[in-house]
């Protein structure tokens, strides 16, 4: 898969886009168009895109122009009018389809917009497409039975993440410059982290979770997030401003303000920089991404504490037993949820329609998960642990690896299913955590580092990412 060269639209952050659609030097439809071309010119190598809007976001992109052209010199028009973007097919897109994957689902149409798609909306973004997830959003890479494999831009014989590939994939190629994914267990990072754009994990509560499938119940709503990925770190706070807030029916919504990123001084800054949080090896390549964020950070002023993280190896069983909601949910009561018939052993084994990675989870259920006893021990200690990460990071932030490799060949995780164990406790912490690209390593693949902050100070992660950026280049087009 040659790669496109890079355009004006596949280059530009969302702000610069809807600066220039304002301010007449490029007009909705133009852009919008652009989008479209870069669309068929990469989707067909990567299967990032599986649900293709062109009819509406043309119509759309032609509304704002004629909004633009009307409005009365002195209004302010919606802050992102004509930016495209992409959703992840599991969040709600009124009448597009909505199966994260799941074959009985594949006809299944959204109703209405999740909050966070009608908010974005709102503020002028034109969805173009809907993005590929793991089946029932599931894993950490993406493939499901319904739309297939999604494919890495810097080599499509790499894995793209998941559960958000498709969104990894799509704003990592430059088709659009943020995209909404969700977050249970590393699905927005990963993806950011092995296609080389940024990914934010926002604070727990901060954004509504309405309108995505599966819903998130009990323990499990503590882990799961929605949050953006996008290609420049400066439209991180704006996009998590537009969707950010209560919106009456997401229980764990709360209100909570949102600081500053430019009020955040560098100078000072406790820096934690983790070690060993993964259960394994970790590359060196890894490793000096981590390394080279923290000497930037200390070149700034920052004070550089080294942490040492072997301690968070003992939460992933933790972390596993709230992702089943205390041992109530099963991946079998996943797939029937779905509308799937119950599975058994010899249905999995033998001609079940699903990935190699479903099946490995339901499988699973097959292991005793322990007492009741003993799992309520777990999610006492899953919350003191987010307690204690909280209370480690204080006003600071805290440096760490994404993933212990750079995107490995499709399939590969399955013989490493804890690979992604070092993100998967961030979600049990339940702190924000921003995914900042630093590069390609010697194989030209994406190398990051992850940023964490404490609980509702999103905007700290969000500015040491942008200082990050500015010293190291952000992301890099693939090809070039």
């Amino acid at each position: 898969m040659t790669a496109p060269a890079p355009t004006a639209t596949g280059r530009s952050s969302a702000l610069e886009l809807a600066a220039a659609i304002r301010g007449g030097a490029r007009s909705a439809v133009d852009v919008v168009d652009e989008a479209l071309r870069l669309v068929d010119a990469w989707n067909p190598g990567l299967n990032a895109i599986v649900v293709d809007l062109r009819d509406e976001a043309r119509e759309a992109a032609a509304a704002a122009d004629r909004l633009l052209a009307a409005a009365d010199p002195d209004d302010a028009p919606p802050p992102l009018l004509g930016v495209p973007i992409t959703i992840k097919e599991s969040i709600c897109v009124a009448g597009a389809p909505n199966s994260a994957g799941a074959l009985p689902r594949r006809d299944v149409r959204a109703a209405e917009d999740a909050p966070v798609v009608a908010r974005l909306r709102a503020a002028g973004a034109i969805p173009i497409g809907l993005t590929n997830t793991s089946e029932l959003c599931m894993w950490i890479e993406t493939d499901n039975p319904v739309h297939g494999l999604t494919r890495n831009p810097y080599d499509p014989a790499r894995s793209a993440g998941g559960s958000s590939g498709g969104e990894g994939a799509a704003v990592g190629a430059g088709i659009v410059s943020f995209g909404i994914g969700s977050d249970v267990g590393g699905s927005i990072r990963i993806p950011a982290a092995w296609n080389g754009v940024f990914g934010h994990k926002p604070s727990l509560g901060l954004v509504p979770l309405t309108g995505a499938f599966p819903p998130a119940v009990g323990e499990t709503g503590r882990l799961l997030v929605n949050g953006p990925l996008s290609r420049r770190a400066d439209d991180l706070m704006p996009v998590l401003r537009t969707i950010a807030g209560p919106d009456g029916s997401c229980e764990r919504a709360v209100p909570m303000d949102l600081g500053d990123p430019a009020g955040v001084g560098l100078d000072g800054l406790r820096v934690l920089v983790g070690d060993r949080p993964f259960l394994g090896r970790t590359a060196a390549e890894v490793l000096a991404a981590r390394d080279r964020a923290a000497a930037t950070l200390q070149a700034a002023g920052a004070r550089i504490v080294p942490a040492d993280l072997r301690g968070w190896r003992r939460a992933y069983e933790a972390y596993l037993v709230a992702l089943a909601d205390g041992g109530a949910l099963t991946m079998m009561d996943e797939l029937e949820a779905a509308g799937y018939a119950r599975p058994t052993v010899r249905t999995l084994l033998r001609g079940s329609p699903h990935t190699a990675a479903t099946r490995l989870l339901t499988l699973g259920d097959l292991v005793p998960s322990g007492s009741s006893r003993r799992r309520a021990k777990l999610i006492e200690a899953g919350r003191a642990f987010s307690r204690e990460v909280a209370a480690q990071i204080g006003d600071g932030v805290l440096l760490v690896p994404p993933m212990p490799t750079t995107a490995p060949p499709h399939g590969a995780t399955l013989r490493r299913p804890w690979i992604g164990h070092g993100m998967q406790v961030l979600n049990l912490a339940a702190v924000p955590v921003t995914q900042v690209p630093m590069g390609l390593g010697a194989g030209g693949l994406p190398v990051g580092v992850q940023v964490a902050a404490g609980p509702g100070r999103d905007h700290v992660s969000i500015a040491v990412a942008l200082e990050l950026e500015r010293a190291h280049g952000g992301w890099v087009p693939p090809g070039g």
